[in-house]
Parts: C-alpha cells; structure tokens; sequence
C-alpha cells in the first residue's frame, strides 16, 4: 500500500513539470532575440489513443494555472499644448512728413520687430514640443521594458535592469533640461509681452499728439488694432508655454517618486507600482493646468497671509512666500490657498484693464514659483481682483 501511494505521487509530479517549465518559458522575455526555450528537438509522431468506454471514467490531471502578476501601467506624459502662434504682419504705410507719421512708421517698426520675435519663440516652442515627446517615449519604453521584467520575477541587482534603469534616469534628465529650455523660453516671450504692452499705450497716446493729418490717423488706427492682435497673441503664446511648463515639471517630479521605488524594485527583483506619495497626489482634488481658476474673489473680511506688490522689477519675493507657505504646511499639511491678482481699480477702463493684466501675469509668476518649490497645482486657486486701496498690481495668498 505504502508503495503504491509512492508510485502515484512520482507519476503526478512528472506530469506537473513539463507544464510548470512552459510556463515560465512562455512569459519570460528574450533580450538578445533568439528563442527563450532554445532549439527544439524533433518531436516523434504519437498515435491517437481511442478513447475509455463510457462506463469507465476517465481520471486527468489538470496543469496548474499560475496567477497572471498586475498589471502595471505607467502614467502618460501629460498633453503639450498644440496652439501655433504666427503673427498676421504689419500693414506698410506712406510717409506723411508730420510728426505723427513718423511716429507711426517708428511703431511700425516696432512691430515688426515684435512679430518676429514671436514667430521666432513660436518655432522654438514647436520644436521643443517635438523634443518633449520623443524624449518621454523613449524614456517610458524603458520603464516599460524594466516592469515588464520585474512583472515576472528576476535576480536581485539584475544587471540588465540596472544598465536600463540607468538609462531611464538620463532620458528624464533630458526631459528635465527640455523643461529648463521651455523656461528660458517663458522669459523670452515675457519680453516681447512687455514690449507689446508698451506698443499698444503707445499707439493709444499717439491719437492725442498735435500736428497730425487724417492720413496719419488712419494709418494709426490700423496699426492699433494690428498691434491689439500682436499683444492677444503674445498673451496666448506666453499663457500656453507657462501651463506647458507647469505640467511638465509636475510630471518629471512626479516621475522622479516613481523612479525611486523603481530603484528599490530592480534591488530586490519585484515589482511594487507607483510611488505612495503620487497615489496620494492622484487620489486629492483633480489637478487642473495651472491651478483651479475663478473669475473674481470677494476679499472682504480676509486677512492675507502674504502680499507682494509689483512696484518695481524683478521683485524678489520666493523667499518670503516659501518661508510663510511651509510654515501653514508644518500645522496643517492638507493646506490650500488662494492665489489672488488685486490691480487698482483708478483711471478709465483701458487702464484698469492693463493693470489687471499685468497683474494677472504676475500671479501666473508667484504660481509657477509656488509649484517649482513643490506645492501641488490642486492646492491652489486662482483668482482676480480690482481694489481701490491698491496703488499697485498686487498678488494677495491667502490660507482657504
């Protein structure tokens, strides 16, 4: 008895093993292109066996299945904008001999001058888009090509998937380096936002001049409007490259956690799927663009947590809001804010509009500072203002 119990065991092992090793031969991926189960013997010819009696049942020893291992999914890089921004040109004029004619044929020139500056930073910008995703697909097809061999089982330190991992962490410095680019190219493009401001005042004050011909107003009002289409332009092309921006970087830190858990998984031959800190990013409020926006904010009774106004260039003001931000995220580390852009509400209504225009893209300014030191795009809502109070465009946080 003791025997035959031996015997059964030994026959149902050795029909257990030739569907185990297929298995993994089947899942295994090759590297090197030949055949994972090597060349295959010439198998005999078998003979059909007739099949039992029906009074006889038949007894078969099933394969085991193994569990297919998660799947994992890397997460896409996020969508480039697609806006192609090329100027319409400048309408030539005649010479009238006035003052105010050559001050027109002088804007003109100016615009000129604008208009291929950013037909110049809109190929730049086309470019760098082109760049950004050949450079993520490579970099995904490698993070794929690791999970892949991680999904299925390997040797801890697996050479193979160090020199891989090693080669995805330079295709997401590249990445890295096409955002810096991106950058360089958001301060180019404010430039020309500021030249372009500085046209369309110009133009505007030039009606009032003394001296003039009906020629040269003529000639002026067309210019205006062209110089109108140039500042919508340069608002679009500035505004696109600075969401492009936003959400590349979100997308390269939020890389970087993956890597890092990636690293841990080629040490120990598993797999473990994406950072914890990333699932808990993706699990908050969605993340829009550049922060969720609202048309206007009511301020009052609110007490900011910080003010910064833009009295003069290049205001230095990341310090500050750093230090004040993290101490709010020491108390309260769910924290959200309120990005406010407060611009004076004096004059008529074309400087209001100015004003709230400038002071809206320097609360794009204070955002883009607040995401680069780390702060989640959903934690922020951005709105706009006028105040009577304000002598100044202004950017108000305030703790929500």
């Amino acid at each position: 008895m003791i025997f035959s119990k031996f015997r059964t065991i030994v026959m149902g092992a050795a029909l257990l093993l030739p569907a185990c090793s297929f298995t993994e031969e089947a899942l295994w991926p090759t590297l090197s292109g030949e055949d994972p189960a090597g060349a295959r013997a010439p198998q005999p010819r078998v003979q059909p066996q007739p099949a039992p009696p029906p009074s006889v049942p038949s007894q078969q020893v099933a394969a085991p299945v193994r569990p297919a291992p998660p799947a994992v999914v890397a997460a896409p890089q996020p969508a480039l904008g697609r806006s192609n921004f090329e100027p319409t040109g400048v309408t030539p004029g005649a010479a009238t001999g006035t003052f105010v004619g050559k001050k027109v044929a002088e804007l003109r020139e100016e615009l000129k001058r604008l208009q291929a500056a950013v037909s110049q930073h809109n190929s730049l910008l086309q470019d760098l888009r082109v760049k950004m995703v050949q450079d993520s697909q490579r970099y995904h097809g490698t993070v794929a090509a690791i999970n892949a061999r991680l999904q299925v089982g390997t040797t801890p330190g697996n050479p193979i998937l160090v020199q891989q991992f090693n080669a995805a962490q330079s295709e997401l410095d590249r990445l890295s380096g096409d955002i810096g680019e991106m950058n360089r190219l958001a301060t180019a493009v404010t430039s020309d936002s500021t030249l372009s401001a500085y046209l369309s005042e110009s133009a505007a004050a030039a009606f009032s001049l003394s001296g003039a011909v009906d020629e040269d107003h003529k000639q002026l009002a067309i210019l205006e409007d062209e110089i109108n289409r140039s500042v919508v332009l340069v608002d679009r092309l500035l505004k696109e490259v600075a969401d492009d921006v936003r959400r590349q970087t979100t997308y390269v830190a939020t890389e970087r956690g993956n890597l890092n858990l990636l690293s841990a998984g080629v040490k120990s031959g598993e797999i473990y799927g994406a950072s914890l800190v990333n699932r808990a990013m993706a699990s908050a409020a969605p993340v829009t663009s550049g922060g969720r926006s609202a048309a206007s904010s009511d301020l009052s009774g609110r007490r900011p947590l910080v003010v910064i106004r833009f009295d003069k260039p290049n205001v230095e003001y990341q310090q500050a809001v750093y230090n004040a931000v993290s101490r709010v995220l020491e108390r309260r580390p769910n924290a959200t804010f309120d990005l406010v852009s407060v611009a004076p509400n004096a004059g008529g209504a074309a400087a209001v509009a100015m004003n709230s225009t400038k002071a809206r893209r320097s609360a794009e300014g204070v955002l883009r500072s607040l995401v680069e030191m780390g702060l989640p795009p959903n934690r922020v809502t951005v709105s706009a203002n006028t105040s009577a109070q304000a002598r100044g465009n202004e950017v108000h946080i305030y703790l929500r």
